[in-house]
């Protein structure tokens, strides 16, 4: 027994050491398919089919083989080989369905994204993982019409532009609610654990129809990951040349059958001041940042999550202390931010739903001698109705936003009474909003909102979205026109007025901003034979603002003006993104945006500042399965900006050079469950000029001459009549840096 055991054993063993003709031929919809992957698992042996989807491959000593089958677009399959096997016949592949992303941002409800009347762009962990940041706001920086914009070279500040659009009109939400808004506009991104994040939605345009105000320019969606979907504990960390440390941690737990709970953990650090360019200042804000991040959901019913997060950050001379905070000795920005955020959704039916959120949002800075302290308390809820009748889903809701703020500047100072006044607003609101399903081909979507500002008054947002598309959804076309309308906050959205010593200036009681716009979005997808798929979004847009809030730098060098606009301000634009899908695990992305923006103010025609006239992007991702590795090529191109000088005298150009980002990354995966990463980041090594900071050596104006009005006078030790000012910025000094990082997962 022993003895034919034996014999059997060395039989199979020998018949897999001889050289092994496999062959068959893959078909899917009753095509063959060329150039279909064909390898065995866990080697590098592999081949492709033909022209006529055949294939022969030779093969020994594998143990236990495994011939997987793949084609971009269908579900591969794996196949078990035994040593009689040679023709394995015709193999069918079936399409993957799941390749259609589900998105919820352009209607309330979860629709796949061709069926979306509203484009929206979708990124998922799969993009964020081929150029990882340290937050997400700079994250986004590799998308297409999407720009994080730095505004003060000292503190690093920013906001989002979505189309060439300031910051203050781009609407951030997590899991569909209104989180990121006001004081959190500039810091609110930062420290949102990125390893919770599934994905991010994106839509261009106004969309005050469903979300209210803030929503003018478009929306930028976090959606977190659903705790029964994650692995029991996950690990992200890197490390780059400059010193940052960044590490994400997160952990399943079960409280029973049907209620999970996911705990996440961000920490940033970075404490080391460089000064690259040699103007006595930090080229990078020094940050220590800790995030803490629970979501708990019982099945299909509810869903809860709290977030907490606390900075402290520094940027000024290099020998700023914190005994120097607030101080006029030596200059430093100085800002400790603590936020707290809790937000949920109940299902009390498949068709009611109610949305809830709250945040807190405390500040306490310096920015060399002005101190601002702020405290933003924002409550917001919402219930939505859902229902189908035939062809028409309607959709109702009734919302509910309180917004408390406060702080120790004009925002809220009470020049009659000589008091400080916090700010406290009321915006209750109702929306409707009718989709039509004509047939297969046509739906049009009708949607209307009415707020009740207790400040400003009654507001009305329509919106009209209309798409068209073939039989087998491979061409779409959409039309989309809407208004929106924000109310601005000057102090909690732009700190560039709290930087530097111009003195802020407000001719008017400001009035909320509207604007119109149009949209028209083309999408096409080819599939072809060889292998290949190529996906074309084309989108032209043109949006029209009344009362818009234009920041003046130019009438007078030390002041920042603010007064609604006597006339229009217009964006036109055209965008195009292409990507291309190789069976050779080739994924090439490309994107460009051309932007025409300008604003007319009593008969003069000008350009808003820090709006780039075009902005291209690309992505190269190559990957060999064989041996698990993904390398990945990323960049951006802006270009040029107009930038604030100080007066005519200063030497400083107007405009920035068109400049370029660009990106390597290496990724190993070794088991499935550990991944190592590396690469280097802004290889072009390209920053601004050093002379952005105004008279970097004098920040408090000591060598200054001025006149008394407070002008600042030519001198011989100032003949530009310049004064200290870190507003001219465009671009991060951090210049050329290796990182590299390591992803570990228990599933």
């Amino acid at each position: 027994m022993l003895l034919r055991f034996l014999f059997i054993l060395f039989s199979i063993q020998f018949a897999f050491s001889q050289d092994h003709l496999l062959k068959g031929s893959v078909y899917a919809e009753g095509q063959p398919l060329t150039s279909a992957s064909i390898f065995f698992k866990g080697t590098n042996l592999g081949t492709s089919t033909d022209i006529n989807g055949q294939f022969s491959i030779y093969f020994s000593n594998i143990k236990n083989p495994e011939l997987v089958v793949s084609y971009l677009g269908y579900k591969s399959k794996t196949i078990k080989i035994s040593s009689e096997t040679t023709d394995l016949g015709m193999i069918i592949l079936e399409l993957n369905n799941k390749l259609e992303e589900v998105v919820i941002s352009g209607t309330l409800k979860p629709i796949s994204k061709s069926e979306s009347p509203v484009p929206v762009e979708v990124y998922g962990q799969t993009f964020f993982k081929a150029n990882p940041n340290a937050s997400i706001f700079e994250a986004l920086d590799n998308i297409n019409g999407v720009r994080p914009q730095l505004n003060c070279s000292v503190c690093n500040t920013g906001n989002i532009l979505i189309n060439g659009q300031e910051g203050a009109y781009t609407m951030i939400l997590i899991d569909g609610l209104p989180i990121v808004s006001g004081l959190s506009t500039v810091y609110g991104l930062s420290g949102i654990p990125q390893a919770l994040i599934e994905r991010v939605e994106i839509v261009k345009g106004p969309a005050s129809t469903l979300f209210g105000s803030e929503a003018m320019g478009g929306v930028i969606n976090l959606i977190t990951k659903l705790p029964e979907n994650t692995s029991v504990f996950s690990a992200d960390s890197f490390v780059s040349g400059w010193g940052e440390v960044n590490t994400d941690l997160s952990y399943k737990y079960r409280l029973n059958r049907m209620t999970t709970g996911l705990l996440g953990i961000n920490y940033f650090n970075y404490s080391n001041p460089i000064d690259n360019n040699k103007d006595g200042f930090t080229d990078l804000t020094l940050q220590d940042r800790i995030s803490v991040f629970n979501k708990i959901t019982l099945i299909n019913k509810f869903s809860i999550a709290a977030h907490y997060v606390y900075e402290e950050r520094w940027g000024g001379e290099m020998n700023w202390l914190p005994i120097h905070r607030g101080g006029d000795t030596i200059y430093g920005e100085s800002i400790y931010t603590s936020r707290f955020e809790l937000f949920g959704k109940y299902n009390f039916n498949p068709n009611l739903s109610l949305q809830f959120s709250f945040n807190d949002h405390y500040q306490n800075s310096a920015y060399g001698t002005t101190l601002f302290n702020a405290d933003q308390t924002v409550t917001f809820g919402q219930i939505v109705w859902i229902k189908n009748f035939k062809k028409n889903e309607l959709t109702l809701g009734m919302a509910y936003r309180f917004t408390y703020y406060d702080d120790d500047t004009p925002a809220t100072f009470n020049n009659i009474s000589s008091h400080n006044n916090a700010s406290k607003i009321h915006l209750p609101g109702l929306f409707v909003q009718n989709q039509i399903l004509f047939n297969s081909y046509h739906t049009l979507l009708l949607g209307l909102r009415y707020d009740r500002n207790s400040i400003h008054g009654s507001i009305l947002t329509p919106r009209l979205n209309y798409k068209i598309n073939n039989s087998d959804k491979s061409s779409t076309l959409r039309l989309s026109s809407g208004s929106g309308y924000r109310i601005a906050q000057i102090f909690t959205e732009d700190h560039a007025a709290l930087t530097g010593a111009r003195e802020i200036v407000f001719t008017e009681n400001l009035n909320p901003e509207k604007s119109w716009n149009a949209n028209l979005n083309y999408v096409q997808k080819f599939i072809l034979k060889e292998g290949i798929i190529i996906d074309l979004d084309l989108g032209l847009f043109k949006t029209h603002f009344s009362n818009k809030i234009i920041p003046d730098y130019d009438s007078d060098p030390n002041k920042i003006i603010y007064s609604n606009l006597n006339g229009k301000s217009i964006s036109n634009g055209i965008s195009v993104n292409g990507n291309l899908l190789t069976q050779r695990g080739i994924r090439i992305s490309l994107g460009a945006t051309y932007i025409d923006t300008y604003a007319e103010d009593n008969g003069v025609k000008t350009t808003p500042y820090l709006t780039e006239r075009f902005q291209c992007v690309w992505k190269l991702e190559k990957k060999w399965k064989a041996i698990d590795l993904t390398l990945d090529i990323t960049g951006t191109t802006t270009g040029p900006l107009k930038l604030p000088r100080l007066g005519e005298l200063d030497p400083r150009p107007g405009y920035s050079d068109t400049f370029s980002i660009l990106n390597f990354q290496l990724t190993k995966d070794w088991n499935n469950n550990l991944e190592t990463y590396g690469g280097i980041k802004n290889i072009l090594d390209f920053t601004p000029p050093a002379n952005s900071i105004a008279r970097s050596f004098d920040p408090f104006d000591s060598g200054v001459v001025f006149d008394s009005l407070g002008n600042a006078l030519p001198s011989v030790n100032n003949p530009y009549a310049l004064t200290f000012d870190p507003t001219y910025v465009y671009a991060s000094n951090q210049g050329i840096r290796f990182f590299f990082g390591l992803r570990w997962r228990f599933d």
